[in-house]
């Protein structure tokens, strides 16, 4: 398993990615800051878990929860206040674990008590080059905005990996098969993009039921680990204890053709994304290329281990993680 070697920092937000945001507009004047849910009076642990129920006063409770409705409402109707009126806040959780220390709110529909959640997070440039490159280039769109310090992001719904994992796979109608060929294109989606720690609590899985079985999708629920660690390795979930599983039971149910077949199929498809969106693809490089996303160390290292990988000295040029992600995009078109 491949561990980070200490928590990493949290990149503040600097006029340059605010120009990128404000151009494509993930930008929006909020009602209602991080540092604001920070005020609560108490907590309460939920179960065995790294989560927290806060409460506030009751007078400021009523204004928080005015606020948090109409964040719901800019992310699901463009800020039509007039669906707010049957919502309310259920529930405000805390996670005392991991960098962006994200706000749960849960909303409730007071006409059906059908719910819904969304995050309010710390601001950090890190995670927002994960989820924009999430929204590029691979097959999943994400809904998130930023108000300076603040960050808010849509609820990714599916089963929690290690959860799946746990219990899922006992069920005689899992389909392994299809399963497994997720988790290798999933894991090809992670390393090209340079998305990091990828282990089964950090992803959940999609289930779509198809008219004669089921598919699976796998999808990022962490993107704070974006272009940051040294190690090819950490970019790579196979590699991860937590996903022993997976991988033993692609080994299993796949032969190496077959694993092969699904590697380059998954990226085939991240290069038809790069030249269907090769505009805003090259706008977000060039951002992320003016930015610190990691220390200089990492920045070697990476280099040194992805030139030996792909056996291209050109990574050694490299003075920034940016860079090394454009070289290893570029090494998909090298491959058809």
């Amino acid at each position: 398993m491949e561990e980070p070697l200490e928590k990493k920092a949290c990149y503040p937000l600097t006029e340059n990615v605010q120009r990128y945001l404000q151009k494509y507009g993930r930008t929006e004047n909020l009602p209602i800051s991080y540092d604001r849910l920070l005020r609560y009076r108490e907590s309460f642990p939920i179960g065995k878990t790294l989560w927290v129920s806060v409460f506030y006063d009751q007078e400021d409770f009523e204004e928080i929860s005015s606020c948090l409705c109409q964040i719901y409402s800019l992310l699901k109707t463009e800020g039509d206040i007039s669906v707010i009126e049957h919502l309310r806040v259920d529930r405000v959780d805390f996670c005392l674990f991991g960098n962006s220390n994200p706000f749960r709110i849960r909303i409730i529909n007071n006409f059906n008590d059908n719910y819904d959640y969304f995050y309010v997070k710390k601001t950090d440039v890190s995670r927002i080059f994960g989820l924009e490159l999430e929204d590029i280039l691979s097959p999943n769109r994400v809904t998130y905005f930023i108000d300076q310090t603040t960050l808010i992001e849509e609820h990714i719904s599916g089963i929690p990996g290690d959860d799946f994992i746990s219990f899922e796979l006992k069920h005689q109608k899992t389909n392994k098969t299809r399963l497994t060929k997720e988790f290798i294109k999933f894991n090809e989606r992670c390393f090209y993009t340079l998305l990091g720690d990828m282990r089964s609590y950090n992803y959940v899985v999609e289930i779509t039921h198809d008219f004669d079985d089921v598919q699976y999708r796998i999808r990022s629920i962490d993107f704070d680990q974006q272009c940051y660690e040294g190690k090819r390795t950490f970019y790579l979930p196979q590699f991860f204890k937590e996903n022993n599983v997976l991988v033993s039971l692609a080994g299993e149910v796949l032969n190496e053709r077959t694993i092969h077949q699904y590697q380059i199929e998954e990226r085939s498809r991240l290069l038809r994304r790069m030249k269907h969106s090769n505009d805003i693809l090259e706008d977000l490089l060039s951002t992320m290329e003016r930015e610190t996303l990691s220390t200089q160390e990492k920045i070697t290292q990476l280099a040194t281990e992805l030139s030996k990988y792909h056996s291209d000295t050109a990574f050694m040029d490299s003075n920034n993680m940016a860079a090394i992600l454009r070289l290893q995009l570029a090494h998909l078109g090298k491959q058809f």
